[in-house]
């Protein structure tokens, strides 16, 4: 295994004993020192994969390996923190009295707690009992307990659950911290935009499979015009004619098309030479939502 792969899938496979394929034939890798988004739609496979990446879950088939080593293998774990949905903590214990047992199963120094606890902003509160912390306040223990380890890698599932605007931008600065030299952070989330502001790179999921991995840059570089059109209904009919027009989203009186923006002068010509007026005609960038639905959407439409 290459060193710089922190994490690598060939073909994992998860099928439950119900018959359901959670996770179908799935490869992918995660590199040193980035933060790698895991998305895709509830049910997709994200929670079952990050289960067999801990060794929460066996395979049904395939291999896995976790900063080269078999997942749930003592030298993996060692170097390895993680939130794999609600944090489950003792709820009539402290938050640091929560994390000192952690601590002590994880044979982390008690020295490193209430450094936990500060860089998620619960030092002021480690004293009070977990049963009266909010939804919130409960993620952000998981992550002080995640950083326990001081690990090399970070397998965190919907860490920005619970908390409100600013609590999510606090979460979100402190995960792209963390991304940063040899530590690697891999993040599964269902908020686009969380993701798009933190993440170096991509995996897209769906039904268990990755349709796409890639730099964020690279996944936005298909572009979007954006046409300002009357009437509405004659423009689709004709763009949808036009060969590399490959997906016309309509809305009120605008198209958004999937094109290449330098036929942004042959579209428009053609709309007008059919009597079709054209106020506005502009290209967009792709947001990470408009990636996602367009690979879930095309990927659908191929099965």
């Amino acid at each position: 295994m290459n060193n710089s792969i922190i994490i690598e899938t060939r073909a994992l496979t998860k099928r439950y004993r119900s018959g359901v394929l959670a996770v179908d034939g799935l490869s992918m890798n995660v590199k040193r020192g980035e933060v790698y988004g895991f998305v895709g739609p509830n049910g997709a496979g994200k929670t079952t994969t990050l289960r067999m990446l801990l060794g929460l879950v066996r395979p049904t088939a395939g291999d896995c390996f976790v900063l080269g080593r078999r997942p749930g293998s003592p030298e993996a774990l060692g170097r390895v923190g993680t939130i794999v949905e609600t944090p489950a903590f003792y709820p009539y214990l402290s938050g640091r009295d929560n994390l000192k047992v952690l601590a002590r199963h994880a044979s982390a120094p008690y020295s490193r707690i209430d450094p936990a606890l500060d860089k998620v902003d619960l030092l002021p509160r480690a004293g009070d009992k977990f049963k009266n912390y909010s939804l919130g306040m409960k993620q952000r223990l998981g992550m002080a307990a995640a950083l326990l380890k001081d690990p090399e890698l970070l397998i965190l599932d919907e860490p920005t659950n619970g908390l409100d605007p600013a609590g999510m931008a606090e979460m979100r600065h402190l995960i792209r911290h963390l991304g940063q030299g040899n530590r690697t952070v891999m993040l599964s989330s269902h908020l686009m935009g969380e993701l798009e502001q933190i993440c170096d790179r991509i995996g897209v999921i769906k039904d268990g499979r990755i349709i796409t991995e890639g730099a964020l840059d690279e996944l936005r570089r298909g572009s979007q015009l954006k046409v300002k059109v009357k009437p509405l209904d004659r423009a689709r009919e004709l763009v949808e004619k036009i060969e590399g027009v490959s997906h016309v989203q309509p809305d009120t009186d605008t198209l958004m098309l999937s094109v290449d923006p330098s036929r942004a002068a042959e579209i428009n010509r053609a709309l007008v030479e059919a009597g079709i007026e054209v106020s506005e005609l502009r290209p967009v960038r792709l947001s990470l939502e408009n990636v996602f639905l367009t690979l879930t959407e095309e990927e659908g439409a191929n099965e």
